[in-house]
């Protein structure tokens, strides 16, 4: 039962360097994303505001399909990247990273814009004051207290990242060793007789790594708040 085969092995690597990465490449775009938000106003908020979110209300196959007329071999962007700069992402881990990304980036960005917005302005006025440039009272002020709520954000990215399944297995499908991650090998363990155990192997799996990184989450947060208020 607890004896792990190489290819469940596989698919839990193949899951966590996937999901790093997503989280990873998501992250400063997250933070841009979410200080624009919370602190500017500007023509087209509300239509940015869903687009961001869109992920989480729409059919997961329906982004994964998007993101396969988008970015495959002969999709819109993903023809030119090709053959241009030989970037595939169709069909490769690196798409998957690309639609595991495109999911969790709603998850990611809500805690840091609300973190963002928990920011008292009368501080980064005061650095402002003292003539600290925008660009330094972010990265002095504004980034340093709201690090609660990009920890936060990271994390919550990272586990939907681990179990996303819809947009991954459309835009990439599901090839063992190169796009098969923990959900599509439950997925095709499921369908396979004889594929119960280990099925509940992977099941567990994910529930741990769902488990550590809740965990992990608010460890961090009471860690940066003990820092930030100087405990």
């Amino acid at each position: 039962m607890f004896d792990i085969s190489p290819t469940e092995w596989t698919a839990i690597q193949l899951s966590l360097r996937v999901a790093t990465v997503a989280t990873l490449v998501a992250t400063p775009l997250g933070i841009g994303v979410a200080w624009l938000l919370a602190r500017r106003d500007f023509w087209g908020k509300a239509l940015l505001d869903a687009l961001i979110y869109l992920p989480l209300v729409l059919p997961p196959v329906v982004t994964g399909y998007l993101l396969l007329l988008t970015f495959g071999r002969r999709g819109l962007v993903g023809a030119w990247l090709a053959d241009h700069l030989g970037i595939v992402f169709a069909f490769r881990w690196t798409g998957a990273a690309l639609a595991c990304g495109i999911m969790s980036f709603p998850l990611l960005v809500r805690p840091m814009r609300l973190s963002i917005e928990a920011v008292d302005r009368k501080l980064e006025q005061a650095a402002a004051t003292l003539g600290a440039a925008p660009w330094r009272v972010f990265l002095t002020v504004t980034l340093p207290l709201a690090l609660p709520g990009v920890l936060a954000g990271m994390v919550l990215g990272f586990a939907k990242a681990i179990g996303e399944f819809g947009a991954t297995i459309t835009f990439v499908s599901n090839i063992p060793g190169e796009t098969q991650t923990i959900s599509s090998a439950i997925y095709s363990l499921t369908q396979t007789p004889d594929g119960d155990a280990a099925a509940l192997r992977l099941v567990a799996v994910s529930i741990v790594l769902a488990t550590g990184a809740l965990v992990a989450s608010e460890w961090f947060s009471r860690r940066a708040l003990r820092r930030l208020h100087g405990n």
